[in-house]
This record gives C-alpha cells, structure tokens and sequence, in this order.
C-alpha cells in the first residue's frame, strides 16, 4: 500500500479530508448566502429566479454542484466514521494538540451535524428537487422593455411538457421565461414549521462552524500565535455568526410578509 493511500486510510487521514471538505463547504457557504439575498431585492423576484437559472443551466457551476454534493457526503460520511471509531479507541489528537478545555460544541458535533444533514436533505428536496426533476414549480415570463428599464411579469404556461427556459427579443422588449422558484420559496417560507425547522439549522450551524472551522485549520496543522486569533474570530463571528443569521434572516422575514398580505 502507497504512503498515500496509508496516510487517508488512517484517523489522521480522515481528519485531513474531513477538513478540507469542510473548508470547501464554507466557501460554499459564502456563495450560497450571497446569492440568496437576492431574495431581498425588491423586484418581484426576477434577480433570484434569474440567479437560480444560472446555477441549474451553465455548465461549470452544475459540474461545480456535483463536487459540492459529493463533499457533502464524504464529510457526512467521514464524520460517522471517525465518530464510531472514537468511541471504540483513544482518539487520535490533531497535528497541533489543543490544550484549552473542550467545548459545548466540540463534544456534540454529531448531534450538530445530524441536525444539519436532515435540514439538508429536507431543503434540497424542497427546491433543488422540485425545482430540477418536478412540474410543481410553475413559470414565470419576464418581458423588460430596454430602453425604459420598465419590466412587467405574468405567469406563464409552457406549450412543451419539456421546457427549461427561452430569451427572446420582439423589438425593444427581451422576454425571458423561467421557472418561478420564488414563489416557491415564498410559498415554503410561509409555513411556520419549516421556518421553525430552518432557523434550529442555522443555530447548529453556528455551533457547527464555530468549532469545525477552528479545527478545519488544526488538523492541518495551520497554527501560528499571530494568525491562529484571525482563524478563531473569522470562525466565530463570520461562520458562526453573520453567515447563520443572514441564511435564518430568510425565512423569518418572508413568514412575516405572509402574515401581512
């Protein structure tokens, strides 16, 4: 057996792709909340549809999706394993050891990362599913007439059961047609069970980050007393505070502009 291959099959290996999985998933992170506070723009929801367009029809960022997936799995995965091996033998210590008391967080990453991997499978079948391999998330045609920047939406009903999306131009309008996943949000956001089930992710998110990201960069043994601060402060109060509240922002202000209509 290769040096390579020995060193991922050990703990140590595990922990090595666990972190760099879980490092890839911030990043993801980081881009996902960017693009969902479109949601906030007040234009009938044609820069998220947009958005959501773009992400299931160009060609990189779906090759893009399916590393996302696939790292979703193995860092589930990784974490089982790694977990049940911890309780049959003494665990194997970070490349750094880390001789501060051991936190809430640290102790219960299991139980966080469960709750995450549910809302995960619950979020995805709620759109990306839907979205991607269903007829329940309807159309919507957008027509922007270019040289007022004056836009006017209607609902529409594609004449081909096989229909993704068109642009098109009649004059000075550009008519663009796609499907409405706004309004599927909009119709999930007004649930209060699920705006229940999202906000208790986005609070084991945070406990979840604040440690995974912190121990993402001592299993690589990236620790220095001046940049190993930055590491913790960046986990704490970015991942662990304004990527969660601006994902559990979402919910909670459509269910409130449902309540008002």
């Amino acid at each position: 057996m290769s040096e390579t291959k020995q060193t991922f099959n050990s703990s140590l290996g595990k922990k090595l792709i666990m972190a760099l999985t879980g490092l890839f998933l911030c990043t993801f992170l980081i881009v996902h909340l960017g693009g969902n506070l479109l949601l906030f723009s007040n234009d009938g929801g044609y820069s998220f549809n947009m958005y959501a367009n773009f992400l299931t029809h160009f060609p990189p960022i779906e090759v893009v999706a399916y590393v996302l997936y696939a790292s979703i799995l193995v860092h589930a995965l990784y974490a089982i394993i790694l977990t049940t091996k911890n309780r049959k033998a003494r665990p194997v210590t970070y490349a750094v050891v880390n001789k501060s008391p051991a936190s809430w967080s640290s102790k219960n990453m299991g139980l966080l990362g469960s709750i995450l991997f549910l809302f995960i499978v619950i979020h995805m079948g709620d759109f990306w599913y839907k979205y991607k391999f269903t007829n329940t998330v309807n159309f919507k045609e957008y027509r922007t007439n270019l040289a007022t920047g004056e836009r006017t939406e209607t609902a529409y009903t594609p004449e081909k059961a096989d229909f993704e999306h068109s642009q098109s131009f009649d004059g000075n309008t550009e008519i663009i047609r796609v499907k409405d996943l706004h309004a599927r949000v909009q119709s999930s956001f007004s649930q209060l069970w699920y705006v229940a089930i999202y906000v208790i992710a986005m609070g084991a998110l945070t406990f979840h980050m604040v440690h995974g990201f912190q121990s993402a960069f001592r299993t690589l043994g990236w620790v220095h007393r001046k940049y190993t601060p930055i590491v913790e402060f960046i986990g704490t109060w970015f991942f662990g505070a304004i990527i969660p509240l601006g994902f559990a922002a979402m919910p909670v202000v459509y269910y409130f502009m449902s309540l008002s209509k």
